[in-house]
């Protein structure tokens, strides 16, 4: 019999592995290499020397300070800003629906799961950049012109420029009104983890309130006002940010809803008799048993969503609302040139979102599953 580290199967594996990784390492310098000199040559841009200049240009929604005279770096700031904040409501939007459609889907009243049905089979199966364009394009242009604004509650203006609210001014006493709000909610959430649906209402409700008039009303607010063609102060909301906003969320909340679907009729209906056996009534045999177990199958398929959701919130320069794909990946590529570093960070950006809000899915995946099993 051949024995010895020549014969060794395990050490020519390895050996395999290390020469087609150094081949591969090899391929990719040489690739960088010749693409940096044929760059270079063209006077193309290959480094990060544009970040301090100024970006010229300005941008209709950011969330921090930024004029023309703002560097680059600056506008890389606000477009990130923009799509987290888009992504983020989108998430919360998007997963109350989804919820509330997909239990719906289960009812046994046959127009509310008719409703429920008709809903995710439209959404699903109309591209998104269609429900984009739909909704920027026909709902929201069709809207009136600022002098006919729609007046909602608490000097809330809809038009045509966008949805126009009131800024919130806080005084130094607002301290005492956030920390009653944290504090009222962390009490709300252990009494109803304790059965105790009044006190966590009363908590949540009374400590914020009873907080704002012991800080002789620190919250105030600046109404929006109409001068000349438009609204000014308050704070305003881009039609593209709406349309965005609502494509987005109603679009994966269609998605959703069919895994929550699919979650809870996945779990056995034995689990709900032997509730029943127990003496458990439906609501509670829902609460306790049915969706806990219900969530270890919804949260692996609900992390895609969330990740398509983000992904696809780089539709919105097709309807003009900045987000980094249009300032950066658009607008700062086009006046520097600079198109490897440009892209290489916007898709590193989308790449380290996209991982974290994985990890963290995952991180709940686990406390689900040990909790349910």
């Amino acid at each position: 019999m051949l024995a010895g580290p020549h014969f060794d199967a395990r050490r020519r594996g390895l050996a395999a592995q290390a020469f087609f990784l150094g081949a591969l390492a090899f391929l990719a310098y040489a690739v960088a290499r010749i693409g940096l000199a044929n760059m270079r040559a063209r006077h193309i841009p290959v480094d990060f020397s544009f970040w301090n200049e100024p970006a010229g240009f300005d941008i209709d929604q950011h969330l921090v300070a930024y004029s023309a005279a703002s560097t680059y770096g600056r506008a890389f700031l606000v477009g990130l800003l923009n799509t987290l904040l888009v992504s983020a409501l989108g998430v919360v939007l998007a997963s109350l629906l989804g919820f509330a459609i997909g239990a719906a889907r289960l009812s046994a009243n046959i127009l509310v799961g008719g409703l429920a049905a008709l809903y995710v089979e439209a959404m699903r199966n109309v591209p998104l950049l269609l429900q984009l364009l739909f909704w920027y394009n026909i709902v929201l242009e069709g809207l009136p012109r600022p002098p006919q604004s729609w007046a909602l509650a608490g000097h809330i203006y809809l038009s045509n420029r966008g949805l126009f609210l009131p800024t919130p001014i806080f005084a130094p006493a607002a301290i005492l009104v956030i920390v009653a709000c944290i504090a009222g909610l962390g009490i709300a959430v252990l009494a109803w983890a304790k059965g105790q649906p009044l006190l966590a209402a009363l908590a949540a409700i009374a400590l914020p309130v009873a907080a704002y008039f012991v800080g002789g009303e620190p919250i105030g607010f600046a109404a929006p006002v109409f001068k000349g063609f438009n609204f000014v102060g308050g704070t305003r909301l881009l039609p593209e940010f709406v349309a965005l906003l609502l494509g987005l969320s109603l679009y994966t909340a269609a998605f959703i809803a069919e895994i929550v679907r699919a979650g809870i009729q996945g779990v056995p209906k034995g689990q709900g008799e032997a509730a029943a056996a127990l003496g458990l009534r439906r609501r509670q045999a829902r609460k306790y048993v049915i969706v806990p177990q219900a969530m270890r199958l919804i949260v692996p398929p609900l992390t895609s969503q969330y990740l398509n959701l983000f992904k696809n919130s780089s539709l919105a320069v097709l309807i003009g609302y900045p987000d980094l794909m249009q300032v950066f990946a658009g607008t700062v590529l086009n006046q520097t040139g600079a198109a490897v570093p440009v892209i290489f960070t916007t898709m590193a950006v989308y790449l380290a979102v996209s991982l974290a809000t994985s990890l963290a899915m995952n991180l709940y995946d686990r406390r689900v599953g040990k909790g349910g099993a």
